[in-house]
């Protein structure tokens, strides 16, 4: 296209200086709209930031069926499920309870028999679909729902693969599987903040009677967030946990970033959840330990707040 232009002015003009300066232009045209455009790549507005496609695999003998609604809420905070499938014995009536959730779930049922009696052959199928999708390169983060230490070695795997891994399981689950997660989280929280948030059946029938007594609108009350009852207690090696990770944040006035300290604890401690102990964020069990100070700074941009702590002096 170049040539073109330019053989056709020096057929118009026949100028020599012209013609270089036509040429001048034309080149110095072309290297603006490029830089333009590279300048527009590489700074073009903010993408909105996609969630994590995870790989959900559930060991049916060692994780309990009642509370998977609440299992696959906890799961969808961290990214979307990909992958939904679940392992066991069918034939077993020992997870006869799972049939009649798998369906409003939508988790498909693997099926694997016990080869010899006493081995638990589903932990290797498992195992299996877990290299299957890992190497597919379709997921970028898997969540292992067992109690079974026996996964403690696929977790590691995973991770070492840049893979994003999250525990869900009971609370005796070994120490190993859960020192293996990014982030493990306890059912026990799960099911707790179930029979907490629902009205108790006293509660319920004074209701009733009220709104009977009630005129043609009845009363709409607002109820707080509930709370679930704690199933760890606060102690020295909780408040040492949070003051070392202050501390190895802190700026020179010894304030850390609330986000940055919570990301640092969960890498120290993957099992850490401010639920364990009855607490919903990370901020109010912080204030409740009466050693830290929190400042709340403004940023002037949508209210956004940012949160600092710092060890009190």
């Amino acid at each position: 296209m170049l040539c073109f232009r330019l053989s056709r002015h020096i057929a118009d003009y026949g100028n020599l200086s012209q013609i270089m300066y036509f040429y001048y232009l034309l080149v110095s045209n072309q290297t603006n709209h490029k830089s333009q455009t590279s300048h527009k790549s590489q700074f073009r507005p903010m993408e909105i930031i996609k969630d994590l496609r995870l790989a959900v695999l559930i060991d049916a003998d060692n994780v309990p069926y009642s509370n998977i609604k609440e299992m696959l809420e906890e799961i969808a905070k961290y990214g979307t499920p990909t992958f939904k499938r679940i392992y066991a014995d069918w034939t077993k009536p020992t997870v006869s309870g799972w049939k009649g959730v798998l369906l409003e779930s939508a988790i498909t049922p693997v099926q694997q028999y016990s080869y010899t009696s006493g081995k638990n052959a589903t932990d290797s199928a498992m195992i299996i679909d877990a290299m299957d999708i890992l190497y597919s390169g379709r997921v970028d983060g898997f969540c292992i729902v067992s109690s079974d230490s026996d996964f403690t070695r696929l977790a590691i795997r995973l991770r070492e693969a840049g893979m994003k891994v999250f525990g869900i399981g009971q609370k005796k689950t070994p120490v190993p599987f859960i020192s293996a997660c990014d982030k493990f989280i306890y059912i026990e929280i799960l099911k707790a903040e179930e029979v907490s948030s629902k009205p108790s059946a006293k509660k319920t029938r004074g209701r009733k009677a009220a709104q009977a007594k009630a005129a043609e609108i009845p009363e709409i009350v607002e109820t707080p967030a509930a709370i679930a009852p704690p199933i760890e207690k606060v102690d020295k090696e909780l408040i040492k946990l949070i003051a070392d990770s202050v501390n190895d944040l802190a700026d020179e006035e010894g304030w850390a970033f609330l986000g940055d300290l919570g990301n640092l604890i969960l890498k120290k401690q993957p099992d850490f959840d401010s639920r364990n102990y009855g607490f919903k964020k990370l901020v109010p069990l912080i204030k409740s330990l009466n050693q830290f100070e929190i400042n709340e700074r403004g940023t002037g941009k949508n209210n956004i707040i940012l949160v600092y702590v710092r060890t009190k002096r």
